[in-house]
């Protein structure tokens, strides 16, 4: 497909793009009825059990009153347990069955950045691939009904002076977690018992904020969450997964905002995020541990958020071995000199995956700084390997920019899939250059306007 921006001479040549056939057999967001209905935030008693009345001192240490607290409201057949007004010191925080942890308006609830804290390991994934590591900051294992909740915040504390110096790059040297990510991806490729692949005190492997893993009814909502250490809320195996008005402000290296992982039937709505990564990034294992797994990613709507910051603004990728299909983005806002792009799709020959079924609408984009749409099929080990990414059927529909590098940069390679990409009645403004094409596939364009931005004249 020829790219429909191009470079005449020194000048960049606008376009309106109105003779496309329609586009076949599309359904306008169809099914998006039928995963609302499924989605459900769970219920909880009418039940208070504040962390006070367990021992909990505001600037002191509060993991064991927060424990007792959860265990209590949980033996109790559920409720809320209050992180009342201050501030909480705590480690890492264990949800059960049947609790709702309640961050109050004004209280702050402060991860204590001791990696000691953090033990025992627990099983988690790490980009994608079982281990026993850290316990995440916030975690829930097999539960069920299970929330966090309020208008108060979530402090991970990290910094360059502790979690985040171990992804810090120095020229010349290898992070402080390298070899480790790379004994960690040597023990999923060789099929070493997850049990085994145990990682914690000694190693840097950094853990999430706040995961579920294999749970069931989980609502996030309304709190802030600021400062992790790298991912901030990643369910895996997940199911019925709401993630409401929540604010998240974290910069660190890896500082991915939202990643359902292997998840079934999730709702993202009326968020905000500023990240030092993929705001939105929807994955489903790496390599040959997620293809082990086995488990797509499915069924996902995200609406009504506003992504500033960030590599990407909705991502799915790169671990992505599991496939992904049925995913709805409507009605969201990005806009930021730091958001690289609007849409990103990435993965290459040894992540494999299909993404199919991938529905935009009605985004509108202020300033993205690369491009609207990437397809990075070239990412990290990129062509080397047996397993070809597949990307098709994708709808981009009435999506406005106001101010982007370029409207296109898909970087394919032979025996990859890109098919079925469609973009229709979108206004594409202020485009600085010509799109990337490699490899790309097809792509279709229908009444899609595309305005560079002005040639300046010189002066005479």
């Amino acid at each position: 497909m020829a790219s429909p921006l191009t470079l005449a001479g020194t000048h960049l040549l606008a376009f309106i793009l109105l003779a496309a056939p329609a586009f076949g057999g599309e359904r306008p967001n169809a099914g998006t009825a039928e995963i609302l209905a499924r989605i459900k935030a769970p219920q909880f008693p009418e039940r208070d059990f504040s962390i006070t009345d367990f021992g909990a001192t505001v600037d002191a240490d509060c993991s064991a009153a927060i424990s007792k607290a959860i265990a209590a409201c949980n033996a109790a057949g559920g409720g809320r347990v209050i992180v009342p007004k201050g501030v909480w010191l705590t480690g890492p925080v264990t949800l059960k069955s049947h609790v709702n942890l309640r961050i109050s308006d004004g209280a702050t609830l402060r991860f204590i950045p001791a990696p000691e804290k953090y033990m025992p390991v627990v099983l988690t994934r790490f980009e994608g691939i079982e281990c026993m590591n850290f316990s995440p900051l916030l975690y829930a294992y097999g539960q069920e009904d299970i929330a966090v909740t309020g208008t108060g915040t979530l402090d991970g504390a990290a910094s360059l002076e502790n979690w985040w110096a171990w992804c810090a790059k120095t020229s010349g040297k290898e992070t402080m977690q390298t070899a480790d990510r790379r004994q960690l991806d040597q023990e999923g490729s060789a099929g070493t018992p997850v049990e085994q692949r145990v990682f914690g005190l000694g190693h840097f492997l950094r853990p999430n904020f706040i995961q579920p893993y294999k749970c069931a009814n989980v609502l996030i909502e309304g709190v802030t969450i600021i400062n992790s250490p790298m991912w901030e809320i990643h369910p895996v195996l997940s199911t019925n997964v709401t993630v409401r008005g929540v604010k998240i402000r974290s910069l660190g290296v890896n500082n991915d905002g939202c990643d359902p992982e292997s998840c079934r039937d999730v709702l993202i709505e009326d968020c905000v995020f500023q990240t030092g990564d993929d705001c939105i990034a929807i994955k489903s294992g790496r390599n040959n541990d997620g293809r082990r797994v086995g488990v797509p990613t499915e069924n996902v709507i995200i609406r009504r958020c506003a992504m500033k910051d960030g590599h990407g603004g909705v991502t799915i990728g790169s671990e992505i071995s599991g496939d992904c299909r049925h995913v709805f983005v409507e009605d969201c806002q990005m806009d930021s000199p730091s958001l690289e792009r609007a849409f990103r799709f990435k993965s290459n020959a040894v992540r494999g995956g299909v993404i199919e079924d991938v529905s935009v609408r009605g985004v509108q984009v202020g300033r993205v700084a690369r491009a609207l749409l990437s397809v990075e099929f070239d990412y990290e080990e990129g062509a080397n390997g047996p397993f070809k990414p597949v990307l098709r059927d994708v709808r981009i529909e009435n999506v406005t920019s106001e101010s982007s590098g370029r409207v296109l940069a898909i970087t394919g390679f032979p025996g990859a899939v890109i098919e079925g990409v469609r973009l229709r009645d979108c206004v594409f403004r202020g485009v600085e250059a010509a799109d990337l094409l490699k490899n790309a596939g097809t792509i279709e364009f229908q009444n899609v306007t595309i305005e560079p931005v002005p040639v300046k004249k010189e002066k005479k």
